[in-house]
């Protein structure tokens, strides 16, 4: 390889690197082209896969400022450049390995860390982003329907009392008015059904409102999910061009 290829090369994967929320370096000997080909496919939109040069690699990774890479890269290395949510693309290598055996896990690096074989397993078992935004935003929703029926708790028992007071009034009008004049207690019984209907108003002003801001806080969890997974697939570059063995 010219050396402007290989200075071409090494900037590559250094971007690769840098640009990643993670990476997962495989061994892929004994996989055919075709196996390869299908890994890259079930990885699209997640992540790019590239058969790498260990030199050229290790010396990317120090671009990078990765330290701890070096040692890991012998015998014909691939690396799996997670772009989007890391569980996402660790469970996809996973189930990929669990039916190509000879694909095998080695190590990755995510967060300013070396993982092993064993932590990227256990990367792959958690839960991925969307699920988890997905349970969020039950859980927000959930909440704020609690909010409502304590809020609607004490304001319908207000209004059922009151309403209690009204027709008892109406009856024997002596129970508010003192002297029982028939006029004043009517004023009062008219002021007290006014009450009632603001109360009752309030109550459900005070869930509609609640209501709303449970669908709009909905809606942004699922946004901010839908951003991440389309400026994901935007910015996911074709399949690398790196393709040599160590």
């Amino acid at each position: 390889m010219a050396r402007d290829d290989k200075a071409a090369t090494v900037a590559e994967l250094t971007e690769e690197f840098r640009t990643s929320s993670a990476a997962v370096l495989t061994e892929y000997r004994g996989l055919t082209v075709s196996q390869i080909t299908q890994l890259r496919r079930s990885l699209k939109g997640v992540a790019n896969y590239a058969v790498v040069k260990n030199t050229l690699t290790k010396l990317a990774a120090r671009d990078a400022g990765i330290e701890g890479f070096d040692a890991l890269l012998t015998g014909p290395s691939a690396i799996a450049f997670i772009k989007g949510d890391p569980v996402e693309g660790a469970k996809s290598l996973k189930n990929f390995a669990k039916e190509n055996p000879l694909l095998v896990l080695k190590a990755g690096y995510m967060d300013g860390r070396i993982l092993d074989a064993s932590e990227i397993k256990k990367l792959a078992d958690l839960e991925s982003r969307e699920v988890l935004l997905a349970k969020l935003a039950g859980a927000m929703k959930a909440s704020m329907s609690q909010a409502v029926s304590l809020f609607a708790a004490p304001l319908s028992q207000a209004a059922r009392t009151i309403d209690a007071l009204r027709v008892k009034a109406e009856a024997d009008p002596s129970v508010i008015g003192g002297a029982g004049v028939a006029a004043a207690s009517t004023g009062i019984a008219a002021a007290v059904g006014d009450a009632v209907a603001g109360v009752e108003l309030a109550v459900e002003e005070v869930a509609e409102a609640v209501e709303h801001a449970a669908e709009k806080v909905a809606e942004a969890v699922e946004g901010v999910f839908h951003h991440d997974s389309t400026s994901t697939e935007a910015d996911a570059s074709p399949e690398s061009t790196t393709e040599s063995e160590g």
